[in-house]
């Protein structure tokens, strides 16, 4: 490997967005392959108007160059945007064909979505070798398109190895080492006025927040507050009324649009109980630190069989929204925080869900592939 990482600079391109679940893995992958060669220039595809610049923006390791193509997407149901997100999508291909020949790189590494399709498929007609990362249990339509291009397929979890088949590697899914914040528990709390004596629960709704979540924590605010201090992560421009007429000056209450990566780890260390979507991103932190937790995936997605699969590993209580009330998810969050042996048994088994050395794994790969 020494032979790898040595020499003239390389370039990694790496590509996703439209929510922070495909690029977190990312940047996890980045600060490993920083830490093992320094000699490198990365580069990350993303969408103009994701959360992915915000994110690329706040990488402390190195700095990555963020370069946006159009983002169209194919539904898989009836719609006149499929009509015109076709020319995006053509315009997206041509545009790639253009960044690859200019900025040429060794390899190009996708996590999913939408943005990264046309990239995918440029780099495959210029012959660049592409790595796929499978997250969720369900492929999503987005790693489907781009996987038949692909030199290999990482995957999170043994299930997958049959759906890609000879080129699928069982990994597990890369997260940033973060066992450092689970020190940081007390100073977050200072931070934000939580009390010290009063349970914090942590409701998040993934990279662009959950309207249907907010909602739901915005009614049950009169029977939560008397018992626990709730900060909530809407999303930008998901705060419905009736949150912001609850927002409390002494930290009782807290509605916050946006958290940089670093902050919502630390608050996400010092929370007593999580609510949170199914991505695997947010799944992969929970389990990271090891956290008790609520999870309701949206409805009909993969969110549900990655939502499945911790409950079925006593590692979550999972709720349906399909019919929840505001009065059940505060019975939910009342039951958990009462109940220390639950939390306990909980927290101990997300932990052993993922697996730790997953961005070692996939940086491994990598060299690899640039050395063939």
């Amino acid at each position: 490997m020494e032979d790898i990482k040595s020499g003239t600079i390389k370039t990694i391109m790496l590509s996703g967005g439209g929510t922070g679940g495909s690029v977190t893995p990312l940047l996890a992958l980045a600060t490993e392959l920083i830490k093992e060669d320094k000699n490198i220039n990365l580069l990350f595809v993303g969408a103009k108007n994701g959360p992915e610049k915000e994110l690329i923006v706040e990488f402390k390791d190195k700095e990555i160059r963020f370069l946006t193509l159009p983002s169209g997407k194919l539904r898989r149901y009836l719609s006149f945007s499929n009509f015109f997100d076709v020319f995006k999508i053509i315009g997206a291909f041509f545009k790639s064909l253009t960044i690859l020949r200019q900025e040429r790189p060794e390899i190009v590494i996708s996590a999913g979505s939408f943005v990264s399709v046309p990239l995918v498929w440029a780099a495959a007609c210029r012959r660049i070798p592409i790595l796929i990362h499978q997250q969720d249990i369900r492929p999503g339509l987005a790693n489907k398109l781009m996987a038949p291009f692909a030199r290999v397929i990482t995957v999170t979890f043994e299930k997958s190895l049959t759906d890609y088949g000879p080129r699928a590697v069982l990994i597990g899914n890369p997260a940033k080492d973060i066992s450092s914040f689970q020190s940081q528990g007390m100073n977050m709390r200072k931070k934000y006025n939580l009390k010290i004596d009063v349970p914090f629960v942590f409701v998040v709704g993934g990279g662009t927040g959950a309207l249907a979540i907010n909602k739901l924590v915005a009614e049950s605010l009169p029977d939560l507050l008397p018992f626990c201090q709730i900060i909530n992560l809407t999303g930008h421009n998901k705060k419905p009324l009736d949150i912001v007429k609850n927002e409390s000056d002494n930290g009782t209450y807290q509605a916050i649009e946006f958290l940089g990566h670093d902050e919502y780890l630390g608050l996400l260390a010092a929370a007593d109980l999580v609510v949170s979507r199914c991505g695997l991103g947010a799944l992969t932190e929970i389990s990271a630190l090891a956290k008790a937790a609520i999870l309701i995936p949206i409805p009909h997605s993969h969110q549900e069989d990655n939502a499945l699969l911790f409950k079925d590993r006593g590692a979550a209580v999972v709720l349906n929204q399909d019919g929840l009330s505001a009065k059940e998810l505060g019975e939910e969050i009342k039951i958990l925080l009462g109940d220390s042996k639950l939390k306990g048994s909980l927290s101990r088994n997300a932990a052993k869900i993922m697996k730790p050395e997953a961005a070692s794994n996939m940086a491994a790969l990598i060299w690899e592939i640039i050395k063939k």
